[in-house]
């Protein structure tokens, strides 16, 4: 192994260490500072494409010195995309196998690469990140196969090897790297193992270090990383050792994402982009300060995504031949009475022995402020990733619902060309529903 010249006799050479860091790199044209200087620590580096390669990695070498691992081991990990990669990838390079329960939320990118590098994946419905107390997730089903003799869960969520690999590895990394004048670490926070473990090494070094956290609203898109209600279940959430926490909402990640694409040159996920918009809010412009911020994937997984929360990414530009179809068979379907159903009418429905598939085709995280009971959600963009949930007779009744009206007769109009025959849009929407005082459920 020759770091130096980068030649190697294993693909695992390439895990990062004190000797071998991702790189760090000074951020110019986005920052809104004078004096402080912010650098992003490139994670996509690692040999597998992201900062949990560095988890994916110890918790294997933890579990093989306790002996808990033999030749031909299944493993099994709820994951929303990154660990579940790693783990994969180290799998095949050690000889185990890997079952991977997650949840059909996480972008189709990440799903197909993990099938693509050998996992067997089972989607469930769950939510973006798996949350550790839902009966029925992603986190659940690993617990019950990691409860079979023939498999073992090494667990992300709890396992004190996950914050351990950023204690061992990027903690080092980044006061080597600094020369020891590093004075602001922040990271998003999913599992947590990243904030902690390179927190607790930091602070070690200097307890002057600030250590900050940043998370994503309830009801967010943003992928690998967890809202403060989800993070009160994650055992390696440590509040009390961080200095501040900031939230960030999924327009901020994904516009400053973009930013640092175009400005920046720098590959950088959603992720990076709420970490470092975090950074702005928490961090004073004084000389001296030396902030480092965690990226923890390149934006290559996440095109479905940036295309959602992005207009700019859709394939058609505005006033494009397929946009202008779109719009006339929209607006006729708005004038047939026989393709549209009035509020109080769908709840008369519903209310019978039998009730319509309702399918609310909005985002995710406007579903989750309030939706029709009982309905489904696709958001438009993803109902072909969703059509296992579908009803499997093409005759069965489905209403399709937005917040006014207008997306479901697109969804309505996708769902006829899957073949559904009898499909109707709910006019008006949720506002409508709330307007007449009918019962709106909201996500957890």
């Amino acid at each position: 192994m020759d770091h130096q010249r980068r030649t190697y006799d294993s693909i695992l050479g390439l895990l990062s260490s004190e000797e071998n860091p991702t790189p760090l790199v000074r951020l110019h044209r986005v920052v809104p500072f004078e004096h402080t200087r912010v650098y992003a620590k490139l994670e996509w580096y690692n040999p597998f494409g992201a900062v949990k390669d560095r988890v994916a990695a110890n918790l294997i070498r933890d579990a093989e010195e306790r002996g808990i691992l033999a030749d031909g081991q299944k493993l099994v990990e709820p994951t929303s995309g990154n660990t579940g990669m790693g783990l994969a990838m180290m799998a095949n390079a050690r000889g185990y196998a890997l079952t991977t329960p997650l949840s059909l939320a996480i972008p189709q990118e990440k799903r197909t690469m993990l099938r693509f590098f050998g996992a067997e994946v089972i989607e469930l419905e769950d939510t973006l990140c798996p949350a550790p107390g839902a009966p029925e997730g992603a986190i659940a089903k690993a617990h019950e196969l990691g409860d079979r003799p023939d498999f073992e869960m090494l667990n992300q969520y709890a396992n004190p090897a996950n914050p351990e690999a950023h204690y061992r590895t990027t903690g080092p990394e980044i006061w080597r790297q600094t020369d020891g004048k590093v004075t602001h670490f922040v990271a998003g926070l999913g599992t947590c193992g990243t904030i902690t473990g390179t927190g607790r090494f930091l602070k070690e070094k200097n307890s002057a270090i600030a250590v900050h956290g940043v998370h994503p609203g309830e009801g967010h898109d943003i992928p690998g990383v967890r809202s403060i209600r989800q993070l009160q279940q994650t055992e390696l959430f440590a509040p009390d050792e961080y200095d501040e926490l900031v939230e960030v909402d999924n327009q901020e990640a994904f516009d400053l994402c973009l930013r640092l694409n175009r400005e920046e040159s720098i590959i950088a996920g959603p992720s990076s982009g709420m970490a470092l918009a975090g950074a702005f809010k928490l961090v004073a412009d004084e000389p001296g300060n030396q902030v480092v911020v965690i990226f923890p994937d390149s934006s290559f997984k996440y095109a479905s995504s940036l295309a959602k929360h992005l207009p700019q990414m859709a394939v058609d530009s505005p006033g494009s031949p397929g946009e202008r179809m779109m719009s006339e068979m929209v607006e006729n379907v708005r004038g047939n009475e026989g393709l549209t159903i009035d509020a109080d009418a769908a709840a008369r429905q519903l209310a019978s022995d039998e009730k319509p598939f309702v399918l609310d085709v909005r985002k995710f995280e406007d579903f989750a402020v309030g939706h029709v009971p009982g309905a489904m959600n696709m958001p438009l963009a993803e109902i072909n990733d969703f059509a296992n949930l579908l009803p499997t007779e093409r005759s069965a009744p489905i209403y399709t619902v937005c917040e006014r009206g207008n997306l479901s007769l697109s969804g309505l109009l996708l769902l006829k060309s899957l073949g559904y025959q009898n499909v109707r849009s709910i006019n008006g929407g949720t506002r409508a529903w709330k307007q007449l005082g009918l019962e709106v459920a909201t996500e957890g």
